[in-house]
């Protein structure tokens, strides 16, 4: 008998892209009543990237996917399965993957959008590519998250174009017989449907002002993401026989500076080993953590070895995790 070799998801290469434009919190006095030191306090966030005219969900993806290609070594043609994670699509149908694919020249392979977990959407993708390594079905997977929020919200509200920005982040997952992805951990529930949404309507009459912005309970969404992801980060490592002082790094969706406080200090983990850029690009929603992996892992901070756990929670309300040895 052959004995079947265990195979990983691991993470092989990382990119991102973030637009030139900045837009800071002194440029948002401006244009709504608040100020730099109230968004500071509340939020954490001090700017955000602002994308222009052409830097699409699909333009700043494909920037990102060739960033991790070439820190993975390898060519469009390896890749077995292209997910983007993308509340803010290129078009609602073919999926913005479809036309990522198609420029990166890759033929054949599956390609799909996941555009309605909002901020968990990385986790989600994340998680779907695991399974198909795992199973022996693809060998490289191309996972992103790409967002141009900045189209989304009403920028007369002070109260969320205050939080979000643009950009995309990319990761090549490769099969390995070492440990990667350990596990990951994915939630739903629709009894929290209207904390965070952004309302499409197809086939109703629009109504403008809930039809194309952003709609949020703010307070609301704080108190559940602290209980829901107190409880994930439980579940994540009892699955794996761990304890929080196993964990090297926590890199969280870039929400709220307080609510990744609470989970730094629930994981017992010193802020200098949290992967954080909320500061200076807001919540660019399911882009945020690949964002934060490939700054902290091409600065040097991350390094091969580290166990990682990874957060994100969104509309839905969606949530999930992943351990994974990188």
């Amino acid at each position: 008998m052959h004995r079947s070799i265990m195979k990983y998801s691991k993470i092989i290469g990382t990119g991102s892209y973030l637009p030139e434009k900045i837009l800071t919190n002194f440029d948002l006095e401006k244009l709504v009543e608040t100020s730099n030191d109230w968004i500071v306090e509340r939020t954490g966030i001090h700017k955000r990237h602002i994308s222009a005219k052409h830097e699409t969900a699909l333009y700043m993806a494909e920037k990102a996917s060739l960033e991790a290609m070439a820190a993975a070594g390898i060519a469009p043609s390896d890749i077995g399965m292209i997910i983007i994670a993308t509340t803010t699509p290129e078009k609602m149908f073919p999926s913005t993957a479809c036309m990522l694919q198609e420029r990166l020249g890759v033929a054949g392979c599956p390609a799909f959008d996941l555009n309605s977990t909002a901020c968990a959407g990385f986790m989600y993708a994340i998680s779907i590519a695991d399974q198909y390594i795992k199973s022996g079905t693809v060998k490289y997977a191309l996972v992103i998250g790409s967002e141009v929020m900045s189209k989304v919200v009403d920028w007369n509200d002070r109260t969320t174009c205050i939080l979000f920005g643009d950009g995309a982040g990319a990761v090549i997952l490769g099969a390995n017989s070492e440990p990667g992805i350990l596990s990951t951990h994915l939630h739903a529930d629709g009894v929290h449907k209207d904390v965070l949404s952004l309302n499409v309507n197809i086939g109703k009459p629009l109504d403008v002002e809930e039809a194309l912005f952003i709609q949020m309970k703010g307070n609301q969404l704080f108190k559940l993401a602290v209980n829901i992801l107190g409880k994930l980060f439980d579940e994540t490592l009892v699955a794996n026989q761990l304890q929080k002082s196993d964990v090297d790094w926590l890199v969280p969706h870039q929400a709220n500076i307080r609510i990744i406080e609470a989970m730094a200090k629930k994981l017992a983990l010193p802020m200098d080993r949290v992967a954080l850029t909320l500061d200076e690009q807001g919540n660019t929603s399911s882009a945020s953590i690949p964002l934060a992996l490939d700054k902290t892992i091409r600065n040097g901070q991350i390094k091969r070895g580290d166990l990682l756990l990874l957060e994100g929670f969104g509309g839905g309300l969606a949530w999930g995790s992943a351990l994974i040895k990188y």
